[in-house]
């Protein structure tokens, strides 16, 4: 789970499409080289390619992962729009006829599900308010 949370964005390009798959292979690549064996590789580039966030989560690995890597749409309302300023930052280059369309639909899809957070914790913590955070985020966009 923690080399999966470090290498999970070792690769990160705004332009790309591969980041997580890149991410992945690279880690699996390092955790070989290092002596690890090809299961435990093998499950740390699975759990990377989980951040892809194309499918809901299943299995208690994954669901912490992806728990973790979602928190910020549950953070305080501040820290939430401060992190909306800075996607929208990053993704500047992109005309805001295509960028603020694709930004509503990313969001949309976490709120279509039926619970954002998978584990109870993380549902008790942040899930009343991430689905505030991106109704708000989707109503400005």
């Amino acid at each position: 789970m923690a080399l999966a949370l470090w290498f999970h964005d070792a690769i990160y390009d705004v332009h790309a499409h591969d980041n997580e798959a890149l991410s992945a292979e690279w880690a699996r690549k390092a955790l070989l080289a290092a002596g690890v064996n090809e299961e435990a590789a093998g499950h740390v580039h699975a759990l990377i390619m989980a951040t892809r966030h194309d499918a809901v989560p299943e299995g208690r690995d994954v669901e912490l992962l992806i728990d973790i890597d979602l928190s910020i749409l549950g953070a305080e309302r501040v820290r939430f729009d401060e992190y909306e300023r800075q996607v929208h930052a990053e993704y500047a280059f992109v005309p805001d006829e295509v960028r603020l369309p694709r930004r509503r639909a990313i969001l949309q899809r976490f709120l279509d599900r039926a619970a954002i957070y998978a584990t109870p914790r993380m549902h008790g913590l942040l899930e009343a308010r991430a689905r505030i955070n991106l109704q708000r985020s989707i109503a400005a966009a």
